[in-house]
């Protein structure tokens, strides 16, 4: 829907308009929710001693962590075209952090899954930040608010890495605590962030640069409940919302896996960790498996950075280009880090694969504003699905006794390449190409005070390379 009023830059420090408030809340409600997400992944190797964890229940817990998400990024799309970003972000924090704490309850493998599982439901954040910050911001910088705002979202799958053994070695060490209640108290401690994030998040925000969605449907600025009902069908007929569905798996999907082994993989595979005890090996490798998922601090946002400027110098067909270039990278990028074997060549290798799916991710979500605006909501939450599809998929990869970890990183690397040819398949007609390069015009026009008449005789390259 193309609403008014819509933010033509990022000012960062600015918290005195809606569109940066939105700005900053959701990347920090995706944050905390990202973070409690894989809150237990770097502390898995005592929860494995514990309850006496085989690789394959392992390996059906980290399916089971991604899963129930594909479902939840589905409904919360369309919720969030019916109800608004604000409530369903408000909602969605609150029920979330039940099963983040009630995880610190789990006494056997069961219990421990299915509680693993509940958490899943946290991910479907993703759709809800990258909805209300295309609500907000104007295409000539949409690409870039989308990235980086799931960007910073998702390094809390970094952060977490850091931050949890942190906190479970300061419960033991410091303050006594056994092991058994260690861990368990750090995800009770997740669970209360994300709950007072929920209230925060419904005073801080509204729905849109001109109120909410209550608001603007009162008045006519927006169509009724009813006419909502149709659009996640209308988006379920796109062949280009499945492409980009797959495309998103083959980037999203892959960083989701790399959160939820990377530790272990580190542990298991690498002579340096097996000499320390069991509790500095964990800290280390959640030291190095952070790497990955910092990145998003910066990467993800080059990613729609360049998606914009693609877009800006070549239009839609930009967009898509740019998509195809850093999703191949990534998957040779990958392929060279299956392949490492000594752990100081593996880190940079890593970082380099991580720069690239990060940047995969940032340019899917510069494209995917553009492909139905009457079913934002319901594109975004199916395309975000994608990367929950893409991460059980890369799930039975690791589960399998079939494969060690190199070979099973060299098959999800190869699968990669693959699917970024799809990205040829997300095309658009000569009208969409029209209406988005107007829209992208009249971005310009605002955010230097100008009359649209001036942008359209002078041209936006030549106008932005004037006021640049």
């Amino acid at each position: 829907m193309d609403l008014q009023n819509k933010a033509t830059r990022i000012n960062l420090f600015n918290l005195s308009t809606p569109q940066m408030r939105a700005f900053h809340m959701s990347w920090f409600a995706f944050f905390l929710c990202f973070f409690a997400w894989f809150g237990v992944a770097p502390l898995m190797k005592f929860v494995k001693e514990e309850m006496s964890l085989t690789k394959e229940q392992i390996g059906w817990c980290i399916i089971g962590s991604v899963s129930i998400t594909i479902f939840a990024r589905l409904l919360i799309g369309w919720l969030c075209d019916w109800i608004g970003p604000r409530l369903a972000y408000t909602w969605l924090l609150m029920l979330g952090s039940l099963p983040v704490m009630g995880i610190a309850f789990a006494h056997d493998y069961n219990s421990f899954f299915w509680c693993r599982v509940a958490i899943g439901m946290i991910g479907a954040a993703f759709v809800i930040t990258q909805y209300h910050t295309s609500m907000m911001f104007a295409p000539n910088c949409v690409g870039t608010a989308n990235a980086t705002t799931a960007g910073w979202g998702n390094s809390g799958g970094g952060v977490t890495q850091l931050v949890m053994p942190f906190v479970f070695a300061v419960l033991v060490g410091s303050l006594g605590v056994s092991t058994y209640w260690g861990w368990r108290i750090s995800m009770i401690l997740a669970g209360c962030l994300c709950f007072m994030t929920g209230i925060a998040y419904y005073l801080l925000t509204q729905d849109a640069p001109d109120g909410n969605f209550s608001e603007l449907r009162a008045s006519g600025k927006m169509p009724r409940k009813k006419e909502v009902n149709g659009t996640f069908l209308e988006a379920c007929m796109d062949y280009r919302v499945w492409a980009l569905f797959l495309i998103y798996g083959a980037c999203f999907g892959v960083e989701l896996t790399i959160n939820n082994v990377a530790a272990l993989y580190f542990v298991d595979c690498f002579d340096y960790f097996r000499k320390m005890d069991l509790v500095k090996a964990a800290a280390m490798a959640g030291l190095f498996a952070s790497m990955f998922g910092l990145m998003n601090i910066f990467a993800r946002t080059l990613g729609g950075y360049f998606g914009d400027k693609f877009g800006e110098r070549w239009g839609l067909p930009g967009r898509v280009k740019w998509l195809f270039i850093v999703l191949f990278f990534e998957g040779l990028a990958l392929i060279v880090f299956s392949q490492m074997n000594i752990l100081v060549f593996a880190i940079p290798a890593m970082i380099l694969f991580s720069l690239f799916v990060q940047m995969s991710e940032g340019a899917t979500f510069s494209v995917v504003p553009f492909v139905n605006k009457k079913a934002l909501g319901s594109v975004a939450g199916i395309v975000g699905a994608g990367g929950n599809a893409g991460a059980v998929a890369a799930g039975f990869l690791f589960k399998t006794t079939a494969f060690n970890w190199h070979t099973a990183l060299l098959i999800l690397g190869m699968i990669v390449t693959v699917v970024s040819f799809f990205s040829f398949a997300v095309r658009f007609g000569e009208q969409a190409r029209k209406e988005a390069s107007e829209a992208h015009s009249l971005a310009i026009a605002r955010r230097y005070g100008l009359a649209q008449e001036t942008v359209d005789e002078v041209g936006v390259e030549d106008l932005v390379g004037a006021v640049s």
